[in-house]
């Protein structure tokens, strides 16, 4: 019994040595600080971004250039790259999976569940979305924001700032 508690607490120490490892190369989606992203489509005149907090504090960034005066939150979505899955609510849609977190689901906002908030920054500033995400418009430098959250966080507080 002891060697296998020995073994285990070694093979633990070795997973968790090369996570950090991993980390400390800032592997994509792991990075708790966002790089400045690279934008798709960067020669567009405009450019808004989606900035995705997981429930463990990693955050990830990406910047979509647009050359119309607006973009709307589906083609933002859809052209950021960033996977995502979403059901259609009487409010619009709503994301079940962002970035593959939860890795599978059957609901979107589970009872008792993390479940994924939106939010939308304009002018630097972050609120709390009232509809979907495709009902949002955003103009050139305003944000999607998606925070997974805990399903007992009554008032979620908004991910980090999107950065140019």
């Amino acid at each position: 019994m002891r060697k296998h508690l020995i073994w285990a607490s070694a093979t633990l120490a070795l997973a968790l040595g090369a996570i950090g490892a991993v980390s400390a190369c800032g592997s994509p989606g792991t990075a708790t600080a966002s790089p400045t992203p690279s934008c798709v489509n960067a020669t567009a005149p405009h450019h808004a971004y989606v900035v995705v907090q997981h429930l463990s504090g990693a955050t990830t960034q990406k910047c979509v250039g647009f050359s119309s005066d607006t973009i709307d939150g589906q083609s933002l979505m859809d052209s950021s790259t960033i996977e995502y899955q979403a059901q259609t609510f009487s409010f619009g849609k709503a994301v079940c999976q962002v970035d593959r977190e939860p890795l599978t689901f059957t609901a979107c906002f589970p009872q008792n569940q993390p479940y994924w908030a939106l939010f939308v920054e304009t002018n630097g500033t972050w609120a709390s979305a009232q509809n979907g995400y495709t009902q949002v418009t955003l103009h050139d430098k305003d944000a999607l924001g998606w925070r997974y959250v805990s399903a007992a966080d009554q008032s979620p507080s908004p991910p980090p700032q999107a950065k140019e």
